[in-house]
């Protein structure tokens, strides 16, 4: 009796199985080839440590979302903290995301990036501003509110500023496209530039890149993408609590 049960289980665990297998290919089929999914809402698959290969232990997977687990001692403040990027380069692109914060907190989100041994990542990477407008000073510094979120970090103000308070999910974009950048916030234009023409070198002249205050990040800002005109994609640990989910590149090579 036991084997005349034990074969109608194994049949029917062998069509889960099957069914199982066709809805995965069915998924793959629909799913447009030119989008990369960056996060699969479980787990660090294809994300490493900033000139590392693992994950510092200060980022975990909470909830569909990745998170930056505060150490409440500013950037890169923590032992087991540390930026991380996706390892894989992108050149010309589409990048939406969904991001929130706790209360106070700070961060970025970086394109383009080089990975210079012994340097931070922003020395060669713009920054999308990951912010609590409301209760982070950083609101209130640099000029016109270029520090806010969505800003290009230090240089352009995020214009409408509208973002969600703390602890309120907000969606992202990021357009790169044969040197022209564009940030998008809550579904709403806020900002565009165009790399390596004149308009870039003068607002890095007016900067905290500048070449006078940091020539190592002004050389490598000035050619941002290097030889490639491409680069890596990047979370900022800024020592504050961030969420970041539904990240995806859509190629437009």
């Amino acid at each position: 009796m036991k084997r005349l049960l034990i074969l109608p289980l194994l049949m029917t665990a062998m069509i889960v199985s099957s069914c199982s297998s066709c809805n995965n290919k069915k998924q793959v089929q629909e799913e447009d080839p030119n989008v990369v999914v960056l996060f699969d809402g479980e787990t660090f698959e294809g994300w490493r440590a900033y000139n590392g290969t693992e994950i510092p232990g200060a980022w975990t997977v909470e909830e569909g979302a990745i998170k930056i687990n505060g150490s409440g001692r500013g950037e890169a403040g923590a032992e087991n903290g540390g930026d991380i990027i996706f390892d894989r380069k992108f050149g010309n692109f589409e990048l939406t995301f969904e991001w929130k914060v706790a209360k106070g907190s700070n961060s970025g989100v970086f394109y383009l990036a080089q990975e210079v041994p012994g340097e931070p990542i922003y020395i060669s990477a713009p920054e999308y501003q990951v912010l609590d407008n409301e209760n982070h000073p950083d609101a209130i510094l640099g000029i016109d509110g270029n520090r806010q979120s969505a800003s290009l970090y230090d240089m352009i103000p995020a214009k409408p500023q509208n973002a969600k308070p703390f602890g309120e999910w907000n969606t992202a974009k990021i357009l790169v496209y044969k040197g022209t950048v564009a940030h998008f916030q809550n579904g709403t234009p806020v900002l565009e530039y165009h790399l390596w023409t004149p308009q870039w070198k003068e607002m890095l002249d007016n900067s905290k890149f500048s070449q006078d205050k940091w020539p190592v990040a002004y050389d490598l800002l000035l050619n941002c993408g290097g030889e490639e005109k491409a680069g890596y994609i990047g979370l900022q640990d800024h020592g504050d609590d961030v969420w970041f989910r539904n990240i995806k590149v859509k190629i437009l090579d």
